[in-house]
């Protein structure tokens, strides 16, 4: 099923009634982090295992994220985005399901982060270029 455009979504809301009847139209939720976590799990196939690992995460620490018993930082969430591949989209979205900013283009470090989520650098390739141009690391 094609997910709608935005635009066309803005314009729907827009005609509606009342946002309720939308939102429900839509099944419009707040997604909590762990809940969307599991999505892009079972969306991807991966194993939260693995996904923890590889985002460089305590075990304890990285299984609480994902059951939803801790929050994460920013730079948490976006080592997990790392550690999954996901798309600039997707990363937004699992920052914003953490209730953290979503990435800014026009602020130099975020910029250098969505370059290379754009273009599938690893996580440690991301922090490498992050140390080059003296901004702070992601871990």
């Amino acid at each position: 099923m094609r997910e709608p455009l935005t635009e066309e979504l803005l314009q729907e809301l827009l005609a509606a009634p009342d946002p309720r009847s939308f939102a429900e139209r839509h099944r419009l939720t707040k997604r909590s982090l762990s809940e969307y976590l599991q999505y892009l799990l079972d969306e991807k196939g991966f194993e939260r295992s693995d996904i923890v690992r590889k985002a460089g995460l305590n075990d304890t620490f990285g299984y609480q994220i994902f059951m939803g018993q801790r929050g994460a930082s920013r730079n948490k969430v976006l080592q997990l985005a790392f550690a999954m591949g996901l798309t600039l989209k997707e990363a937004d979205r699992l920052l914003q399901a953490a209730g953290a900013n979503q990435l800014y283009c026009k602020d130099r470090r975020d910029a250098i982060i969505i370059f290379c989520l754009d273009h599938g650098y690893t996580l440690q390739k991301t922090d490498e270029e992050l140390y080059r141009f003296g901004e702070d690391t992601i871990c």
